[in-house]
């Protein structure tokens, strides 16, 4: 693995980050200043600033840890409600504080302006305007890779034609030949890379599922072949070679004896690899793709917890890291380096990273909306509860409530918070350590 792989994959994916959490960002500022609320910051980062300059009213900046955002919106949590003592204890303390900081950005004669005075609606247009913007960054490039550069499709054409039967393969599968290997069925025969393979034992043929699976059930036999060269079909005669391959289930895993090892067929060999293109669907694949990925990554979150554990376990034991393993940033940016040193095509590197900028943003929408402060989903269920005890007041003919008080939801923020950051230094270990590989 090279440097500028390094290079290349971690730009990518730190600029794609730093976009997704800008965007995400102005997803909550702007119905925020629609509907009047002043926002006095806008951070794209955590920690040290290192750019900001002021506009209007709101400070805009960059600050130098990539790895989130944030709004400062004027008046998130109102005073404490009249009659209200303060508690004792770090957590009583710290809702009081909480309190008094969000209380004290409010102008005088700006009151109107503070947060907590809009309406429900129009504070779940406000929080939930984050996460939707990420859902809607996916959606455009999941429609970018599925509709504008296509789906990968192998072809029945040749791409290349290997030079022999191997003998044995390396620890990474790659076959090798041996001094005493036998020309492969395929360079015996004369085929060659850009062959259209048209008709094999007198079946026209029409995929390389159909294809491959007619080869692996003729081991050594003689097979006419018709292949389209230069626009013209060319007949071939091929003499298929043996060789073992693994027996696979229904899922694709190798059935394994009772003696432990895995179970073996015999199989026919051609020799030849196919090329890939990659086919343009239609737009209503894009609904169903980004679908699929928001219900995974929340069947995933919800196995949060168990998901950690594993990937801890696997990172410090002999247990190889599996590829559904959960991950940090740490862990895309890894995989965005293994993207570009794959040496692949240019198309199919650049269809790779939109679609790991895709999932990205697919987890940031579905990972947001936990319903715990400090993330968006707490704001949106106080926003609800809130609607609730107004509804139910005005159907009762009551006074109108005042709004939530937030505020008493702090200590559970501080718990988020403390989860949050060991949850993802165990990852970004585990992905150092023994990071999901792609290949």
């Amino acid at each position: 693995m090279d440097v500028l792989s390094w290079v290349v994959g971690i730009a990518v994916m730190v600029v794609g980050l730093a976009v997704s959490i800008g965007l995400h960002e102005v997803g909550h500022m702007l119905p925020a200043k629609r509907f009047g609320v002043r926002v006095s910051q806008y951070m794209v980062g955590f920690g040290p600033t290192l750019w900001s300059r002021t506009k209007g009213e709101t400070e805009y900046g960059v600050k130098a840890i990539p790895l989130g955002g944030y709004v400062r919106m004027v008046g998130m949590m109102p005073a404490a409600p009249e009659g209200a003592s303060r508690r004792g204890g770090f957590f009583g303390q710290a809702v009081a504080d909480a309190r008094d900081a969000s209380v004290s950005e409010i102008r005088p004669g700006e009151e109107h302006r503070a947060f907590y005075h809009l309406s429900t609606p129009k504070k779940l247009v406000v929080m939930l305007g984050g996460p939707v913007m990420n859902l809607v960054i996916a959606a455009v490039l999941t429609f970018v890779v599925l509709v504008g550069i296509g789906a990968a499709t192998v072809t029945t054409t040749v791409g290349a034609v290997s030079e022999c039967v191997p003998t044995s393969t390396t620890a990474d599968g790659e076959p090798v030949c041996g001094a005493d290997a036998a020309p492969s069925p395929a360079a015996a025969a004369g085929l060659q890379p850009g062959d259209e393979i048209v008709e094999w034992d007198g079946a026209p043929v029409t995929s390389w599922e159909q294809l491959s699976a007619a080869i692996a059930d003729a081991p050594d036999q003689q097979v006419p072949v018709v292949v389209e060269r230069d626009g013209a079909e060319v007949p071939l005669t091929v003499t298929t070679a043996e060789r073992q391959v693994p027996v696979v289930d229904e899922a694709g895993d190798p059935t394994v004896g009772a003696d432990g090892e895995a179970v073996t067929e015999t199989a026919g060999f051609l020799g030849v690899t196919p090329t890939q293109e990659y086919e343009p669907l239609p737009v209503s694949a894009v609904p169903e793709a980004v679908w699929q990925q928001v219900s995974g990554t929340a069947s995933m979150i919800v196995t949060l917890p168990v998901r950690i554990a594993d990937a801890a376990v696997q990172a410090f034991t002999d247990e190889p890291r599996s590829q559904d393993s959960v991950m940090s940033v740490v862990g895309v940016g890894r995989l965005a380096v293994d993207v570009v040193d794959a040496e692949m095509p240019v198309v199919s590197t650049l269809s790779l990273l939109l679609s790991l900028l895709a999932s990205l943003n697919v987890a940031l929408f579905v990972f947001n909306l936990i319903p715990l402060l400090p993330l968006d989903g707490g704001h949106v269920v106080n926003a609800l509860y809130e609607g609730a005890k107004r509804t139910a007041a005005r159907l009762r003919g009551l006074p109108r409530p005042g709004p939530a008080d937030v505020a008493r939801m702090m200590p559970v923020a501080y718990v988020m918070f403390v989860v949050l950051a060991g949850t993802g230094a165990i990852l970004i270990v585990a992905d150092v350590v023994d990071p999901v590989r792609l290949f």
